[in-house]
């Protein structure tokens, strides 16, 4: 049974920001909070100020950049998230851009799925409590965590495109998706990913989390069109190299150059999930429908464009309906 997330839709400058959703997945069906990388507070210390205000919830990192921080460095700051809020928690990873990578690195990633398997398969070690031993070519380091007794965390890995789906079938616990329409899900990464853990004789697939933009159009929300909400929300993303590359493969036009051209098609094959409230959830069945175990509720344009108390209402009338018997 598919269950259902939150992302925080700001970039907190105070932690009183973060509270209110904090306190909707504690209230709520909702069954963790997520926040993406974040460049103004870290999202660790995010999710350890949260808990030390009394929400210790559930929490998942979706995706934080590997150029940021070494492995062990990776692997302390996830264990110490779920130590502070006593809960499980997930820890996704991905390369970033080539562009970001020079920028940290000095570089970008000569081959980033090799990195991206060294990482993800020395995070995990390191959770497991092993002393890990790497001598490159990407990574070179030695260490162990200091054992304790944490709630689990798994390790997931940022996914676009098939070649980053199978290794995530190979090494992953969790497979994390942003912008990626339900038909594409069900046609190339879902496949992929399985493929991966044929490969690697894995007896189970990882679980997979849909990351969902989405927003409700309705009254007293002045020109708050499915594709300037999808815009609002993602207009980064949709001039990215990688995720146009593929939106592309998925069958958004990305070929005009124009980007409403882009959102037009981001919310045509429904990787955007607008409209009044019935449509919204008929959106989000589609995820559920093609296998997707986890939706987390990105409600990042709503939040941009008529503040965090619109989003809050987007996000419990959503999960009202969506978590009531059907």
């Amino acid at each position: 049974m598919t269950s259902y997330s939150v992302l925080l839709p700001c970039v907190p400058r105070r932690l009183e920001q973060a509270l209110p959703f904090a306190g909707l997945v504690r209230w709520t069906g909702a069954v963790r909070l997520w926040q993406g990388q974040a460049m103004v507070m870290e999202p660790h210390q995010i999710f350890a100020g949260l808990a030390g205000a009394g929400f210790r919830v559930p929490t998942g990192l979706g995706v934080t950049l590997m150029p940021l921080r070494q492995p062990y460095e990776a692997a302390l700051q996830a264990r110490s998230v779920a130590l502070a809020t006593g809960e499980p928690a997930i820890a996704g990873f991905g390369p970033g851009a080539r562009a970001f990578q020079e920028n940290i690195l000095g570089a970008p990633y000569e081959k980033p799925l090799q990195v991206a398997r060294q990482y993800v398969t020395a995070v995990r070690r390191l959770l497991d409590g092993e002393m890990v031993v790497m001598d490159g070519p990407h990574l070179a380091f030695r260490g162990q965590l200091a054992p304790v007794a944490a709630p689990r965390v798994d390790v997931g890995l940022g996914v676009l495109r098939p070649a980053m789906a199978r290794l995530a079938g190979e090494v992953a616990d969790v497979v994390i998706t942003w912008l990626t329409p339900p038909g594409y899900l069900r046609d190339v990464i879902l496949p992929a990913v399985a493929e991966g853990a044929e490969r690697a004789g894995r007896s189970s697939l990882p679980r997979v989390v849909a990351m969902v933009p989405t927003g409700l159009d309705k009254e007293g929300r002045e020109g708050a069109g499915c594709e300037r909400l999808a815009l609002a929300g993602n207009a980064a993303h949709m001039q990215a190299p990688h995720y146009l590359d593929m939106l592309g493969r998925a069958g958004v036009d990305v070929g005009s150059g124009r980007i409403e051209d882009v959102a037009r098609g981001v919310v045509e094959t429904g990787a955007f999930a607008g409209g009044d409230l019935p449509q919204v959830l008929k959106a989000l069945r589609a995820y559920e429908e093609v296998g997707v175990d986890e939706v987390v509720l990105n409600t990042t344009a709503v939040c941009k464009l008529f503040g965090a108390q619109e989003s809050l209402a987007d996000l419990s009338a959503i999960l009202r309906s969506i978590t009531a018997p059907r």
